[in-house]
C-alpha cells in the first residue's frame, strides 16, 4: 500500500505556495527563501545519497519557474491593493479640504469681532487693516494697565503721608501712638512691616520738626514754643515715644520669633525674621538665635573644664621618639560635635532666615572665635607647660583636625546641602581657621620654635659625644691644628649650651626629664664630672636615623602649618641646624678624631692599630643619608625661590666638601701609616736573608719544613699586617673607594718591594727565598680589589723572583725582551742589571755575557 502510494507520486517536485503574509514579515531573509527553493528541488533521498551522479538542472528550473509565475500573481495583487490605497488617500484629502474651508471662516469671524472690540475700547474709527487694529488695542490694554498701577501708587502713598501724618500729630500732640498700637496689635506679618517702616519714618521726622527733643536727655515733657517753625506742639519727647513704641516692637517680633523657635515654627520665624531685617537690620535676631542655641549653653557650662588627657599621653608627647598620639581628646570631641552642629544648625537657618548666610556666618563665627578658640588656648597652654616639643605636636594635630572639620564642612554645604557649599561660606570657614592659628603662627615665631625644639633635641644626643670629644687631646700640628681648634670651640658651644638650657628656671620637668633621657643622664648626675666611654665618642648610625627622623617630623609641621610663601626659608633655617650639628657637630668631629689618630700611628714604634679606619664608613654611610634628606627634602622644598633654592645648595656643598677633604685625609694617612710600617718592616730584612748556608735550612732539603722555610719573616709580618690593613680597608670603603684606596696602596707597596731587592746579595738558595717572597707578596696584593691595569703591573715581582734562580742562558733571552721603559709596564734595563748585579755569580764569565747583551 505504501508502494502504490509512493508509485502514484509524480516525478516532478511540488512547488511551494507564497502569500503576501510571508514576505512582509520581519525575519524574512531572500538567501533563506532561495535555498529552500532549492532544497525542495530534490527527494530528500537523492540530497543524502551518494555524490557520484552528474548534476541535473532540471529540478531546480521547474522549482524556479514555478515559484516565479506565483511571485508574478503575487505582484499584481500588491499593485492592485496599492491602487486601491491611493484611491482611498485622494479621497480623504479632498474631505480635509472641504472641513478646513468652514473652519476658517469661522476663524476670520471671531478674529472681525476681537478686533471690533478693541477698537470700540480704543474709541478708535479710522482702522485701515487687521494688523494695525490688534497692536492698537494693545498698546491700549497696556496703557491703561500701567494707569491703574499708577494710580494705586499714588493711591497707597497718599493714605501712608496721612496716616504718617496722623501718627506724627497724635504722637507730638498727645504724647500717644494709639492709631500705630492697632496696626501693631492687628498681628500679621504685613502689619509688623508697616509699624516698623513707619517708626523709622517718624524718627526722622522727630529728628528734623523736633530736635529738642533729640538734645534732651531722661525727660518727657519740655517747654512751649516753636520747633523749626512748627507750633502747637504740647510739649511731648517724641523721640523717646517712638524709640520705646520700636523697642516694644522689637521685644513683640523677638518672643513671637523666640515661640517659633521652640515649637520649630519655620513660617513664623522666616516672618518675624523678615520684618525684624526690615526694621533694624535683623541683628537682635540673629542675636537672639545663636544665644538660645543649646550649643553654646552646654558649651558655656563646660568650658572651665580642665584638660583631660592622661599623664601617658603627655609624656608621649614630650618623647621626641615614639609617635605623636593625636589631637587632645576633649578638643576632638568638641570639634565632633561643632560638626554636627553646624550641619543640622544650617538647615534650620536656611528655612527660618530670609538672609541665611548672614546668619550662617554669625554662627559660625560664634563656634569658631567663643568655644573652638577657648579649648585652643587651653590645650595648648597645657602642652607648653609640658615640653615645647608637647606644643608643636599639639598645635599640629589640632590644625590637622580642624582642617578636616573646615573640609568636611564645605563638602557637606551647609546651607546650600547636598550641593557643594557657597564660595563665600567656604571664605568665611577659611578665615576662621586661620584666625584661630594666627597667633601662633605669625611672623618668624612658628619656625623658631621648631629650630629651638630641634636644637635641645640635637644637644641632648650628642651631649656626651661632645663631652668625650671635648676632653679628647688634639694632635697639634699645622693647619690642621686651627682646624680642629675651631671644632673645639664647636662642642664647648653646643656641650656649654646644653648645660645651660638644663639650669634654666624655664625649662618645665618633663622637658628636663627628656632632655636627660635622650642625653643618656639622670636627675642626680653632677654635669661637671660625668664619665663618658669610648663608645660613647664614635658614630651611631640609629643616633643619626633618629636626628633625621626628628627633622623630617618638623619638616612636615612646617608644611603644614606654616606659609606657603615663607617655605623655602623655613627649610633654609632647618638646613642650616642639620648641617650644623649633624654636619660639623656630629660627622666633621668624627673625622677630625680620626685623622688626628692617623696621624699619631705615623710616628708609633709598635705594629699601628688601624681601628679608627672602620670608623669612616659610619661618617660616610650618615653623610649620603643626610645629602639625600637634603636634596630631596629641604632643597627640593625651597624650589620656589630660586635664590634661597641656590644658597642652600651652596652650604650643601661647601659641607660635603668639608667632609671629604677630611675623609681623604684620613684615606691618605692611613695609606701614610702603612705605608711607613712595611718601610719600617723592610728595614729590619737581615742581609743574611737571602745569602742562607745549605745546613741553615731546618731539616735539610728534604725535611717537611724546608719550603716553609724559604720564606723570610720579614715577608711573613709584611704580608700578615697588609692582610690585617686590607680587612680594616673592606669594613671601611666599598665600591669605588675600595678599589682606588688598595690600587693606590697596591702599588706604593709594589714599588717598595721594587726597591727593596735591590739592596741585597742573594746565593742560589737565597733566589728560591726570593721567589717564594714575591709570590706571597704578589698573592696577598692579588687578594685586593684593584684596577685591571694595576693588577697586571703586580706580574713584575713574579719577574724579579724569576732573575735569581734561572740560567745564564734563559736570562740572555730575557735580557733581549727587556723594555726600555720603566718599571710601569715591566722591567727597564737599568732595573734587570741591577737585579742581576746581586747575585752571588755576577761576576761570571756567563752572567757577564749577560752584562753584555744590556
Amino acid at each position: 500500500m505504501a508502494s502504490a502510494a509512493s508509485s502514484s507520486r509524480s516525478i516532478f517536485p511540488r512547488v511551494a505556495s507564497f502569500t503576501l503574509d510571508g514576505f512582509s514579515r520581519r525575519d524574512f531573509n531572500v538567501n533563506d527563501f532561495v535555498e529552500s527553493l532549492s532544497d525542495s528541488a530534490f527527494p530528500a533521498n537523492r540530497r543524502t545519497g551518494p555524490s557520484q551522479q552528474a548534476f541535473d538542472p532540471k529540478p531546480l528550473i521547474r522549482t524556479f519557474e514555478g515559484a516565479l509565475s506565483q511571485l508574478a500573481t503575487l505582484s499584481e495583487d500588491l499593485g492592485e491593493q496599492e491602487t486601491n490605497l491611493s484611491s482611498s488617500v485622494r479621497r480623504a484629502e479632498q474631505q480635509h479640504d472641504q472641513t478646513l474651508v468652514p473652519l476658517g471662516r469661522k476663524l476670520d469671524q471671531s478674529i472681525d469681532s476681537f478686533e471690533t472690540l478693541d477698537a470700540s475700547l480704543n474709541q478708535s474709527s479710522n482702522i485701515n487693516d487687521r494688523a494695525s487694529q490688534a497692536d492698537t488695542g494693545g498698546n491700549a490694554a497696556v496703557q491703561i494697565g500701567e494707569k491703574l498701577e499708577d494710580l494705586e501708587k499714588q493711591r497707597k502713598r497718599a493714605s501712608d503721608a496721612q496716616f504718617l501724618i496722623q501718627c506724627w500729630v497724635e504722637v507730638s500732640e498727645t504724647g500717644e501712638l494709639s492709631a500705630l498700637q492697632a496696626v501693631r496689635k492687628q498681628g500679621g506679618g504685613e502689619s509688623k512691616v508697616r509699624c516698623a517702616v513707619i517708626a523709622r519714618q517718624l524718627m526722622r521726622i522727630s529728628q528734623r520738626l523736633d530736635p529738642q527733643s533729640w538734645s534732651q536727655s531722661n525727660t518727657s515733657k519740655k517747654t512751649n514754643g516753636t520747633t523749626n517753625g512748627i507750633t502747637g506742639h504740647k510739649g511731648y519727647n517724641t523721640k523717646e515715644l517712638i524709640e520705646k513704641f520700636s523697642e516694644t516692637l522689637e521685644k513683640d517680633l523677638l518672643k513671637q520669633f523666640d515661640a517659633s523657635y521652640r515649637k520649630q515654627s519655620f513660617d513664623d520665624m522666616m516672618e518675624c525674621a523678615r520684618v525684624l531685617h526690615d526694621f533694624n537690620g535683623g541683628a537682635s535676631v540673629v542675636a537672639l538665635f545663636v544665644n538660645q542655641h543649646q550649643f553654646f549653653i552646654d558649651r558655656s557650662q563646660l568650658i572651665t573644664d580642665e584638660v583631660i588627657t592622661d599623664g601617658e599621653t603627655w609624656e608621649k608627647l614630650a618623647d621626641p621618639d615614639s609617635d605623636p598620639p593625636g589631637v587632645e581628646p576633649s578638643f576632638q570631641s568638641l570639634i565632633d560635635e561643632a560638626k554636627i552642629t553646624m550641619q543640622d544648625a544650617s538647615f534650620m537657618i536656611k528655612r527660618a532666615f530670609p538672609y541665611y548666610d548672614v546668619v550662617l556666618t554669625k554662627f559660625v563665627q560664634r563656634i569658631f572665635q567663643q568655644s573652638i578658640q577657648q579649648r585652643l588656648e587651653m590645650v595648648l597652654e597645657k602642652a607648653d607647660t609640658i615640653s615645647s616639643l608637647a606644643f608643636l605636636r599639639s598645635l599640629h594635630a589640632s590644625r590637622a583636625y580642624m582642617n578636616s572639620l573646615v573640609e568636611d564642612l564645605k563638602a557637606h554645604g551647609l546651607t546650600e546641602h547636598p550641593d557643594a557649599c557657597s564660595a563665600s561660606t567656604a571664605l568665611v570657614l577659611d578665615q576662621q581657621m586661620d584666625e584661630l592659628f594666627t597667633p601662633y603662627l605669625v611672623g618668624s615665631s612658628y619656625i623658631d620654635r621648631e629650630r629651638r625644639n630641634l636644637e635641645e633635641l640635637y644637644s641632648s644626643l650628642l651631649f656626651k659625644y661632645t663631652l668625650y670629644h671635648s676632653r679628647r687631646k688634639k694632635a697639634p700640628t699645622g693647619f690642621m691644628a686651627s682646624l680642629a681648634q675651631q671644632g673645639t670651640q664647636l662642642l664647648a658651644t653646643a656641650k656649654d649650651a646644653y648645660i645651660e638650657k638644663l639650669d634654666s628656671s624655664e625649662l618645665t620637668p618633663t622637658q628636663k626629664a627628656m632632655m636627660l633621657r635622650v642625653a643618656g643622664l639622670k636627675a642626680n648626675d653632677n654635669k661637671n664630672e660625668i664619665e663618658v666611654t669610648e663608645q660613647d665618642g664614635l658614630l651611631s648610625m640609629p643616633n643619626a636615623q633618629r636626628m633625621l627622623k626628628w627633622l623630617v617630623e618638623g619638616v612636615a609641621r612646617v608644611l603644614a602649618l606654616g606659609s606657603g610663601n615663607e617655605t623655602p626659608k623655613d627649610m633654609s633655617a632647618l638646613l642650616n641646624l642639620l648641617l650644623v650639628s649633624m654636619g660639623q657637630v656630629y660627622i666633621e668631629t668624627a673625622l677630625e678624631a680620626a685623622a688626628d689618630q692617623a696621624l699619631a700611628q705615623e710616628s708609633v714604634k709598635a705594629e699601628p692599630d688601624l681601628a679608627y679606619f672602620p670608623s669612616l664608613r659610619a661618617a660616610i654611610t650618615i653623610t649620603k643619608r643626610m645629602t639625600t634628606c637634603t636634596n630631596t627634602v629641604l632643597i627640593r622644598l625651597a624650589e620656589s625661590n630660586t635664590t634661597v633654592r641656590r644658597d642652600m645648595e651652596n652650604k650643601t656643598k661647601e659641607a660635603m666638601r668639608r667632609i671629604e677633604d677630611k675623609s681623604s685625609m684620613i684615606i691618605q694617612r692611613t695609606i701614610d701609616v702603612i705605608i711607613n710600617w712595611v718601610t719600617k718592616l723592610m728595614a729590619g730584612q737581615k742581609k743574611s736573608d737571602f745569602r742562607p748556608k745549605d745546613n741553615s735550612v731546618d731539616g735539610g732539603r728534604s725535611g717537611p719544613g724546608y719550603l716553609e722555610s724559604l720564606q723570610t719573616p720579614t715577608c711573613l709580618a709584611i704580608c700578615t699586617f697588609l692582610t690585617q690593613s686590607s680587612a680594616h680597608a673592606s669594613q671601611t670603603l666599598n665600591g669605588k673607594n675600595l678599589e682606588s684606596f688598595s690600587s693606590e696602596l697596591a702599588i706604593s707597596i709594589r714599588d717598595l718591594i721594587f726597591e727593596h731587592f735591590k739592596k741585597f746579595q742573594v746565593n742560589a738558595t737565597g733566589g728560591l727565598m726570593v721567589t717564594k717572597d714575591m709570590s706571597r707578596y704578589l698573592s696577598t696584593l692579588k687578594e685586593w680589589v684593584l684596577r685591571k691595569e694595576v693588577e697586571a703591573s703586580l706580574d713584575v715581582l713574579s719577574e724579579i723572583g724569576n732573575l735569581f734562580i734561572v740560567g745564564p742562558e734563559a736570562l740572555k733571552e730575557r735580557s733581549r725582551m727587556v723594555q726600555t721603559g720603566g718599571m710601569g709596564k715591566g722591567l727597564g734595563k737599568a732595573d734587570f742589571r741591577a737585579f742581576i748585579s746581586r747575585r752571588d755569580d755576577a761576576g761570571s764569565a756567563a752572567l757577564q755575557s749577560v752584562f753584555a747583551l744590556t
